[in-house]
């Protein structure tokens, strides 16, 4: 057990005494409770602390780590046909790592490693439905009639794909032979899903990137390149897994 206002210090909230005033202005909450009384003991690796309503991640030996996955690299941690893997690029760190869902080997972004196993196995389960943003260069003029019916819901083989968001960020060069940069943002982790979708409406995809994954974004992490989630990017997560 520790006390509080020590644990947000520690955690980076801000300083000793500033935590203390977030306390006494009833902007902490523990385990869905206002916490007003300085000197409060918790348990670091178990409560549920908010700050203005954001999650704060409790102690823990777990890694949570996002990667720009480079295009030809297999989502996977071995490969039995020796291609390149995830664990080529994360050979440095010392954890057993588990991959959260996969990326298509020619697919490029955002992919989540953790060894945290339940928090990997929530966040790749449908039913937590964790919004993914995608970027893909596709064939062809994608029209506004064609954004509607993504927009809609399409049937693939396997059922309906419902896509939450979608839009053009640019038109290439040609009219109808040329080439539309897409994004879209799905909740879907089936095999090929985006450039499945995608080639039904009458574009296949020649290049295609996730940027996203819930709260979490690529920004300007370079290919191949890792780094930590954030306390925030984490505790939207955790929320998000129910955890």
């Amino acid at each position: 057990m520790i006390r509080l206002q020590k644990l947000l210090a520690q955690s980076g909230v801000a300083s000793r005494r500033k935590c203390e005033e977030l306390m006494l202005d009833g902007r902490v909450e523990v385990d869905g409770e206002v916490v007003t009384r300085l000197g409060t003991k918790v348990d670091p690796r178990t409560a549920v602390i908010r700050v203005d309503g954001e999650r704060l991640p409790p102690v823990s030996a777990h890694v949570y780590l996002v990667l720009n996955k480079p295009r030809g690299v297999v989502s996977t941690m071995s490969d039995p046909e020796g291609r390149r893997t995830l664990t080529d690029l994360v050979a440095d760190r010392p954890e057993r790592l588990f991959h959260v869902g996969r990326l298509d080997t020619d697919t490029s972004g955002l992919i989540l490693l953790t060894n945290d196993g339940e928090f990997a196995h929530r966040m790749a389960h449908p039913s937590y439905e964790v919004d993914k943003t995608y970027v893909a260069e596709v064939e062809g003029a994608v029209s506004k009639e064609t954004l509607a019916r993504l927009r809609k819901g399409v049937t693939l083989e396997d059922g309906p794909v419902a896509v939450s968001r979608v839009g053009v960020v640019s038109h290439g060069q040609g009219g109808a032979k040329g080439r539309t940069i897409v994004e879209l943002v799905i909740h879907e982790g089936r095999n090929r899903i985006v450039r499945r979708l995608l080639d039904h409406v009458g574009h296949p995809v020649k290049r295609l990137t996730r940027t996203a994954f819930g709260p979490v974004r690529l920004g300007n992490l370079k290919t191949g390149a890792l780094r930590e989630l954030t306390s925030a990017e984490l505790g939207g997560l955790l929320d998000a897994a129910g955890l």
